[in-house]
């Protein structure tokens, strides 16, 4: 499957901003989706998760409360909402897909990966 992750850009300390992924080439329907970020200089991080049927959602202890992830399996698209945007929230986000079973904190379990889109939130 192909993946392709959009929506990102530069936005202020508080402000708002919703990611989509697009997927493409196989049963999206199947797959647990995974929000996963890099900022310069540090190790990927996990952001959230959410199962093939939307049933079970994980959020990171950084984002809960101020992201929302969601899917559409009729559209092939996953989303995550940013709310309340910090200056520690600038990375790059990339969208993954795994075919479950999967850790959904580790990225290693993930088998297909986005491109990336670049947000940037400015204090």
């Amino acid at each position: 499957v192909q993946l392709q992750a959009s929506g990102g850009g530069l936005v202020q300390a508080g402000g708002s901003l919703g990611l989509s992924c697009a997927a493409s080439g196989g049963t999206f329907s199947r797959y647990v989706m995974g929000w996963f970020r890099q900022s310069p200089g540090k190790e990927r991080e996990f952001v959230a998760m959410i199962t093939a049927s939307a049933v079970s959602i994980i959020y990171a202890d950084s984002v809960r409360g101020r992201f929302t992830i969601s899917r559409d399996n009729a559209k092939n698209l996953m989303y995550l909402q940013m709310n309340s945007l910090k200056p520690e929230d600038t990375a790059v986000y990339y969208c993954a897909a795994a075919v479950p079973p999967v850790d959904p904190r580790n990225g290693r379990g993930y088998n297909y990966w986005g491109q990336g889109t670049l947000v940037t939130v400015s204090s």
